[in-house]
């Protein structure tokens, strides 16, 4: 999920191009820089400089107070918010037995290296287009890290729609429950290709979890923030990644209904900011509630 303050990325020096997705260069420099900006962390993650690529980490470190700004900490906050709330799910899956973790739309999600050693016997699915994963594998060798033993790669073009059809074709079972996140995807599909994505979930099996964020409707926003939400659109279809759907918790909690899934949480700004961000010194929180996470289980 790249939220309303993602446009601080497009306005300073920092240069996503080398990267064939930007979006999740830009995600993966914002946890990059609650390691070196935060020091009392909401998300823990020794390899988030690293797999930004030498330059790109470089550049953060000799100046990372130059992307600390009032919108910029906001989108930090999102963006490790984010990351806190589906990994703690995702363990807490794993705790009760699941050991199948699917990562739709991966990026450069760190999970598989931070866990290689801890959940050895997790099966990882990392899903994504073909470019992200060879550029993200180029990273991975760069920095000579040792991966996960059951990592799979997996390319797919997500707005197929045979892209989910067949779990068992991408090489994760039927027969065992999976935990599976869809973060900072479905805001790049169209309604119809949310409907069907989530639709796709169908077949697995009961005990399954979902994790996944979704934009909030103009409608269900204030003035301000939906302005906000607005002009960040319009720059995110100016850097070729333009937003295509967004939902209502109602709407969001059918759609799921109608996939199998029964919501768990489904929380905004004002719940996030007090689980992860009360009384910080630092004033770190997220501003703005465009964007939802979500937590649904399998019935």
């Amino acid at each position: 999920m790249e939220n309303h303050q993602e446009s601080t990325f497009m306005t300073t020096h920092f240069n996503p191009a080398s990267c064939p997705s930007p979006s999740a260069l830009r995600v993966a420099a914002s946890r990059a820089l609650h390691q070196l900006l935060d020091t009392q962390r909401v998300f823990d993650d020794p390899f988030a400089i690293g797999i930004l690529g030498a330059a790109t980490a470089a550049q953060l470190m000799l100046d990372p107070d130059a992307h600390n700004d009032v919108t910029a900490r906001s989108m930090r906050a999102g963006m490790v918010a984010r990351s806190r709330f589906a990994e703690d799910r995702v363990l807490r899956a794993i705790a009760a037995g699941v050991q199948q973790y699917v990562i739709v739309g991966a990026g450069l999600d760190t999970w598989a290296l931070r866990h290689a050693q801890t959940l050895p016997s997790v099966q990882v699915f990392e899903l994504d287009q073909p470019a992200m994963q060879q550029w993200k594998q180029q990273m991975l060798l760069a920095n000579g890290w040792r991966l996960h033993p059951r990592l799979h790669w997996v390319p797919v073009d997500l707005r197929e729609q045979a892209a989910l059809q067949d779990p068992q074709r991408l090489g994760w079972s039927r027969s065992s429950p999976s935990v599976i996140s869809m973060l900072g995807v479905l805001v790049y599909l169209h309604q119809h290709e949310v409907a069907h994505s989530l639709q796709r979930l169908r077949a697995l099996p009961a005990g399954s979890v979902l994790v996944l964020d979704y934009r909030l409707e103009d409608q269900c926003l204030p003035p301000l923030e939906r302005s906000m939400m607005q002009f960040t659109g319009q720059m995110m279809a100016a850097g070729g990644e333009p937003w295509l759907s967004a939902h209502t918790p109602d709407g969001m909690r059918q759609l799921l209904a109608e996939a199998g899934f029964t919501v768990e949480e489904d929380l905004g700004p004002q719940e996030l900011n007090t689980r992860y961000f009360a009384r910080r010194r630092d004033g770190l929180q997220i501003a703005g509630g465009g964007f939802r996470y979500l937590s649904a289980i399998k019935h």
